[in-house]
């Protein structure tokens, strides 16, 4: 062993040397490198094994013969100090499997192996380069021989050491030979494969598999030979590769993941695969379970509970239309509560699992999950199912969702096909599919237009021109690179069908391409070293390419698809495509102008029925390559066939909206897209589709059906080639609930015990499958600690109630119980058992628990629970009960009482409940002792009222029969109406009659009195749960006893009694209005007691169209004083209406009479339509204006004032126009010169008219109030203005005149007139001056106009930033005003121009002004001048500046200024002055004499 000890240590100094060597080459790279290697040994669990170039010691190995003769392969003992490897050992240090190594380095998952490896690279990485030269070095120092003296017997141990040595370091040079790619490239091998598991359902299970090769190998895992694409299905694979360790997870396993799963390597050495065959168990044994099924909830050790899931106010069959929002939701309900954690919320169509888009919209808001489709299209139609996954399992539930088709825009065109997709996309082309629609219109589909639309635009492009028949379109011409989404449209003979749905996006590039862009960015940088060969083919002509078929053959188009060229360089390459007609030798190009670039071609415009041949050529930049082989001949034409019509489909009931239709599949169709179901209601002749997206299944559930009706159902299957024949018509069926066995019975209980029986109770069934429930079956067994016994009968015969007497049982011993319900259909499953009962005789006081719970009249608010008396008393007789309830979604500490009181009856009516919320009730008898034990609970009853669901309605008909009457519209086969009062069955046949009839049932009372008071209640049997009540009370009875009496005795209503109006010339018209009769009415006029009748004074109508009654009078006369009456007969029905007009009413009356008459003789002649009024107009203008009607030319008008006529001459006739029937007299700004009596005359050969209106006293004032509003309303809203002295507020108005009464408020205080704050008017502006504003002036202004009545205001916040700008202009504006009074200025003196003649002397003063005293300065030709001899300035009493020059000359001459200057501003005065020489005068005007 000492041998086996210094190998081992020298080759662990080599390593280490080794490593310290490799960490210096790392340092200089800057590069980290990945290193493994594999060791290839022989054990008795494993052939191969593993290790590491970090393993710090090396085990040798040795042969030993067992017993049997077998050779085993046994590793030296490890050493004390030596780090722990991969292989796994038993205690004897035997190899007994492997050890999975856990790295912590996350690499990217291993890409799927996509396409085949075209071009050969030899690899040579630096950390293998090193460990060959190491491996060198090595083995000439362990072959090295040392010269020694040594023993014999050393001798020979060392001889042996060093052919064990040899024989590891030929195991070393193996290996080292098998990992260098230097020396030897090796196809993939499987080190450790991958191992079969079983596991539960619901659970993750994780494959593992080890491959060595040569270059590195890609690994790729299948399912039953079908690739497993895990970026496609994250959320049920997760595939990783971590060095050379790769695994495969599937997650949440369901019954179809049982399977063999192929693990395969592939390089380009060859390909290798291992296979594992994982088998998926359920909890339970039983009927078959979807892959959505909920299953038993397990223990979570995670949490340590066990979640129990509930969902609860479920969504229910829904139905949408095209374009519209729907929404799905349910509550899940999941205990225990356990704090943070939240259940995962899924939700499927169809058992694919649904992501969150544009369209589909999920929400889970910790106890409801809703899921949202925005824009509904038909591919949303499906079974949708919700899924609630815990730690403990998961539940689901399912419900359809039907879509039906938008309305059409024009009637007969075809809806829109369906499930637009995208197959085969290249570089330049595409495979766009569809399904039909199931609706063609009013005439069959004659084809479809294909649309493309570029990603990132809105035009879209038809893509054929003429109408393709099949469901099944290559479209070519795209650009490489550009993304295209695509949409399609039926054609029929009414017109084209609005798009369908666009499809998902498809870019047009090398699939090869999609690939890799699919597989992710590629693995980060290893340290790997590639060297590529140059290749030897650029630059040469392509090959020609191979297996050229057709794909695809119809009347439009055929399509061709072939492999590429294997020689064609890095180049790509492009084809043209030739085509030969049979029976010819010649080729001809069919893509003159363009080569394409993808291995499909469509080729269109080819003759139906001819044979064809076609072949492909390649090119590039070298030159096109030679021809491929032939297709053979294809004839063009359909191949794919129109399906067979399906089977006579065989309809069975389902529920009363729904029945399930099964039929025969078609016969030898292929590529079914599914099949569309159409019904009609018997009689009709109009078929509506039951599904707008195909099924593939052969038996579909049709919702939304009228319960009752009668309908009949077809089936037609559909393919890319068509629809088929419609199937023969089924059965008529009529639409009802199927009857099923009920559902099991719960809360058994025991409700007293004696010593040799027992008394059960239990809750009836909540379901009875659509039938009355006939009696129950009881089962018991003996329970002894914690062995139970078998099932046992108790009675043979069902029993009716909900209780049983389980008689003959032994004392003291404890007995089970289950019990079963039963129907027309069948026997239920067994409740729950019920908890151990030991048969002992009951000493308890109090009562037992109340039996037979159930509820009736279901409401949103409210519902009405019933039950039975406990079965044992206690000591006393029970006295009253109590209710009580709680949310279903609570705990024990929900419950709460109903009322406070006992209540002494067997029911109760629960109200204020929340709509949509589940309850459960219980309920506890009381007697003299106590209160007992609750009941068993009842519930969870949803407070819902069910859709149709009709109340209880009171009736009287003609004859004043009263009556009840209830409806149901989902009546069932044994359905009857039971009715009841006070909620106990009626036996007394002498107070009520029952007729029914079909859906209707109606109780007649036959002699209503005191007697029939109390609560009737009305149930349906046979249903689920319908009923109703009614309470008749006291008050109500009244009100139908008299209700009662007017149908026996009726009396014609009248909608208005009669009534009087004065009409025109004075005339009386008696009316009255009927609101209901006959035909047959007669009515009878009187007039005090006597009858009158049609005649000169007296004229009568009745107007059967609208029920009105009139009598005329052309006038009131004294001896017309007295009662007018109607009397009114129809049939039996009478009916009475009068008016009394007597006294002063009557007096009245004849007065207003006798005026109309007046009136109407005035209006024959010239008259007023309006007496004259006034107005004022919005420019303050007064007029006088009246209407006149009935006016000839020959009419004269005449105006006065004061009795004073307006002659035409006079100033005022101009403010007189006529304007049709209009006359107006314009006063214009009055005053109170225009004060007085204005008078109009109109009079002519018919009679004369006038009016008055007096302008004087009150109408003086009226008119000016008027006018004081217009102005008031006119004023603008308070402006402000700054002055040098202060700020003006102001507001303008259209006119001001002295009367108007305007006030100034300063915080709501009026302003007193002062020196500093000043009120006024100028013009139509009135203002408000504050002269030297200060602070104390900030604050609310309001300016109050009079207006005739109260006064409009005007507000004004004189504060803020309106203050700070007004104050801050106005200390500039007084600034400037103080400048401009105070600056520096030439006031006089000077004059403009001086001549003076030479030698004289000049004197010059100048007045100035300026405070403070200006400076003075003289210039002369913009010069200053200096005081010296020749010029004296002087400046005196800061208000005088002079000059004098003493004796001028022409020198002199020239243009002088007087400047003064100070801080206020500079002023300049300025003169010419000219001196002239006499004598150069007269020597001037002497040349001009």
């Amino acid at each position: 062993m000492s041998g086996a000890l210094q190998v081992s240590q020298k080759q662990k100094l080599q390593v280490q040397h080794h490593q310290h060597q490799h960490q210096e080459h790392q340092q200089q790279q800057q590069y980290h490198y990945e290193s493994s290697c594999y060791l290839s040994s022989k054990s008795s669990v494993s052939t191969q094994a593993f290790a590491t170039y970090k393993t710090s010691s090396h085990r040798l190995k040795t042969s030993v013969k067992t017993e049997k003769g077998q050779e085993v392969v046994k590793l030296s003992p490890l050493p004390k100090r030596a780090k722990r490897t991969y292989l796994a050992m038993d205690t004897d240090k035997e190899v007994i499997g492997y050890v999975v190594p856990v790295f912590r380095a996350n690499h990217d998952t291993v890409r799927g192996l996509l396409e085949a490896q075209d071009e050969e690279t030899i690899e040579e990485g630096i950390h293998y380069v090193a460990m060959r030269n190491l491996f060198v070095r090595e083995a000439k120092e362990a072959m090295q021989v040392k010269v020694e003296k040594k023993t014999r017997s050393k001798h020979v141990r060392e001889s042996a050491e060093r052919l064990e040595m040899g024989r590891v370091m030929e195991e070393w040079s193996e290996f080292r030979k098998k990992m260098n790619p230097d020396s030897l490239t090796h196809p993939p091998e499987f080190i450790v494969k991958p191992r079969g598991q079983t596991v539960w359902e619901g659970r993750s299970v994780k494959l593992h598999c080890t491959v060595a090769g040569w270059p590195k190998p890609r690994i790729t895992w299948y399912k039953n030979n079908v690739l497993i694409d895990a970026k496609a299905h994250p959320e049920k694979y997760t595939t990783e590769s971590n060095y050379n360790m790769h695994s495969l997870e599937i997650k949440n396993c369901d019954f179809f993941d049982t399977a063999q799963y192929y693990a395969s390597a592939l390089n380009v050495k060859g390909e290798s695969s291992s296979v594992a065959t994982i088998v998926v168990k359920r909890f339970q044994e039983g009927e078959e379970a979807g892959p959505l099924d909920p299953k038993p909830h397990g223990f979570s050790p995670e949490h340590g509970v066990t979640f129990e899931t509930t969902i609860i106010d479920k969504f229910e069959v829904a139905f949408g239309r095209e374009g519209e929002t729907l929404s799905l939701g349910c509550t899940v309900i999941v205990y225990p509560t356990v704090k943070k954690y939240q259940p995962e919320i899924q939700w499927y169509r169809d058992s694919v699992a649904l992501k969150p888009s544009k369209w589909v919209h999920t929400h889970w808001s910790g106890n409801r999950a809703t899921l949202t489709l925005i824009h509904l299209n038909k591919e949303d139609e499906g079974m949708y199912t919700l899924r609630v996954n815990t730690k403990s399992g998961f539940d689901a539930y399912s419900a359809y969702v039907f879509v039906k088709d938008a309305d059409v825009e024009v009637e007969g065109v075809p809806v829109a096909p369906l499930d637009v997709r995208c197959h085969d996309a290249n570089k330049d082309y595409v495979v766009v599919t569809w399904k039909q629609p199931a609706v063609e219109g009013s005439s069959s589909i004659l084809g479809y237009y294909i649309d493309r639309c570029e990603v990132g635009t809105h035009h879209w492009a038809q893509c054929n021109d003429t109408p393709v028949k099949y469901a099944r379109f290559p479209v070519t011409g795209l650009v490489e690179g550009r993304s295209y989404v695509f949409r399609v449209r039926a054609l029929n003979k009414a017109g084209v069908s609005r798009p369908s749905r666009v499809s998902e996006a498809v870019v047009a590039m090398d699939p090869a391409d999609r690939a890799r862009l699919r597989a992710g960015p590629s693995a980060p940088f290893t340290g790997m070293i590639k060297f590529t060969e140059e290749d030897p083919t650029v630059g040469v002509v392509p090959g020609e390419p191979t297996d050229v078929v057709v794909t695809e053959a119809t009347k439009s188009y055929v399509v061709l698809a072939w492999k590429p060229p294997v020689q064609r360089g890095h180049e790509g390459v492009m084809y043209f495509i030739e085509k030969c007609m049979s029976g010819t030798e010649t080729w001809q190009r069919v893509n003159t102008g363009m080569p394409v670039k993808s291995p499909r071609f469509a080729l269109f415009d080819l003759a139906e029925g001819k044979s064809y041949n076609f072949r492909v050529r390649c090119c590039n930049s070298a030159g096109v390559g030679e021809p491929s082989e032939p297709t053979g001949e294809t004839v063009v034409g359909d191949k794919l066939d129109l399906p067979s019509a399906p089977g006579s489909p065989v309809v069975t009931r389902n529920s009363s909206t729904s029945v399930v239709v099964s039929w025969a599949a078609s016969k030898d169709v292929k590529h079914l897209a599914g099949y569309y179901i159409e019904c009609s209601e018997v009689g009709t002749n109009v078929w509506v589709p039951c599904n707008n997206k195909p099924v593939k299944t052969t038996r579909f559930v049709c919702h939304g059906l009228s319960r009752g009706a009668n309908y009949v159902f077809k089936v037609k299957a559909v393919n890319a080639a068509g629809y088929s024949q419609d199937s023969a018509n089924s059965d008529a069926v009529v639409v009802q609930p199927a009857i099923a066995i009920p559902s099991k019975p719960t809360g058994v209980t025991l409700l007293e015990a004696v010593k040799d029986y027992m008394v059960l109770g239990w809750n009836e069934p909540g379901d009875n499958g659509g039938a009355d429930v006939r009696g129950y079956f009881v089962d018991y067994r003996t329970v002894k600690g914690s062995v139970f016994g078998k099932w046992h009968e108790m009675n043979h015969q069902a029993v009716t109630s909900c209780t049983y007497k389980a008689e003959n049982l032994k004392e003291n011993v404890l007995y089970q119980f289950q019990v079963r319900a039963m129907n027309m259909a069948g026997v239920s499953t067994a409740s729950l058992p019920s908890s151990s009962l030991e048969c002992k005789e009951w000493t308890i006081t109090v009562p037992g628990a109340p039996v037979g719970l159930h509820v009736l009249e279901v409401r949103d608010t409210s519902v009405v629970v019933l039950w039975e008396p406990p079965v044992f008393d206690g000591r006393s007789p029970v006295n009253g009960y109590y209710l009580d309830l709680k949310e279903a979604s609570t705990g024990d500490e929900g419950w709460k009482g109903v009322h406070e009181k006992v209540n002494t009856k067997k029911y109760i009516k629960v109200t204020s409940l929340k709509p949509g919320t589940s309850y459960v009730f219980r309920v506890r008898a009381q007697n003299l002792a106590g209160v007992g034990k609750p009941s068993a609970n009842l519930g969870p009853i949803l407070a819902q009222t069910r859709p149709g669901t009709k109340e209880i309605i009171v009736d009287v008909d003609d004859n004043g029969v009263i009556s009840m009457i209830f409806e149901c519209s989902e009546m069932n086969e044994g359905s009857e109406f039971v009715w009841s009062k006070n909620y106990q069955a009626i036996t007394d046949s002498s107070r009520l009659t029952f007729v029914n009839e079909k859906g209707r049932s109606r109780a007649i009372f036959n002699s209503p009195s005191l007697e029939d008071l109390g609560t009737f209640s009305c149930v349906v049997t046979n249903t689920d749960g319908i009923s109703s009540s009614y309470t008749l009370t006291e008050e109500g009875l009244k009100r139908l006893l008299d209700l009662s009496h007017e149908h026996k005795f009726p009396v014609i209503p009248f909608k208005n009694d009669m009534a009087m109006e004065l009409l025109e010339k004075g005339c009386v018209r008696f009316w009255c209005q009927v609101e209901k009769f006959t035909p047959a009415l007669q009515v009878e006029y009187v007039f005090n007691d006597a009858i009158i009748t049609q005649g000169k004074k007296y004229t009568m109508n009745f107007d059967k169209s609208n029920g009105i009654i009139e009598m005329f009078m052309d006038s009131l006369e004294v001896t017309d004083e007295g009662t007018f009456t109607f009397n009114l007969v129809d049939g039996k029905a009478k009916g009475t209406t009068s008016l009394v007009l007597i006294g002063d009413e009557f007096r009245e009356l004849q007065k207003k009479s006798e005026f109309e008459r007046a009136e109407w003789v005035r209006k024959q002649g010239p008259h007023f339509v309006e007496y004259l009024d006034f107005a004022v107009t919005q420019e303050c203008d007064v007029l006088l204006k009246c209407k006149i009607g009935n006016i000839k030319k020959e009419t004269e008008i005449t105006w006065s004032k004061d009795s004073i006529e307006i002659a035409e001459d006079d100033e005022d006739a101009a403010k007189i126009e006529r304007t049709d029937g209009d006359l107006t007299f314009n006063i214009g700004k009055i005053s109170k010169t225009d004060a007085g009596i204005y008078e109009v005359f109109l009079q002519d050969e018919r009679g004369k008219d006038k009016s008055i209106f007096n302008l004087t006293d009150a109408g003086y004032q009226a008119v000016m109030n008027e006018l004081f509003r217009v102005i008031a309303n006119s004023s603008t809203e308070i402006q402000v203005t700054s002055t040098e002295h202060g700020i003006i507020l102001y507001s303008d108005v259209k006119y001001y005149t002295d009367e108007l009464r305007v006030g100034w408020l300063f915080k709501d205080a009026k302003i007193a007139a002062s020196e500093r704050v000043k009120a006024g008017v100028t013009g139509e502006q009135l203002w408000l001056k504050i002269n030297e504003p200060t602070e104390k002036d900030k604050g609310k202004y309001t300016m109050d106009i009079f207006d005739g009545k109260d006064g409009v205001k005007r507000v004004f916040e004189l504060t803020g930033k309106a203050w700070e700008e007004a104050f801050e202009e106005f200390q500039r504006l007084k600034a400037a005003a103080i400048a401009e009074r105070n600056r520096a200025r030439v006031v006089g003196g000077l004059p403009d121009v001086v001549a003076i003649q030479e030698g004289k002397s000049l004197n010059l003063t100048g007045n100035v002004w300026g405070e403070p005293t200006p400076e003075v300065s003289w210039m002369k030709n913009d010069k200053e001048l200096v005081s010296d001899d020749r010029y004296k300035l002087k400046f005196e009493a800061g208000k005088f500046a002079s000059i004098t020059i003493a004796a001028v000359t022409t020198a002199d001459s020239g243009k002088y200024a007087l400047i003064v200057k100070n801080k206020y501003g500079t002023e300049a005065g300025v003169f010419t002055v000219s001196v002239y020489n006499p004598d150069d005068e007269e020597a001037k005007e002497e040349k001009k004499g």
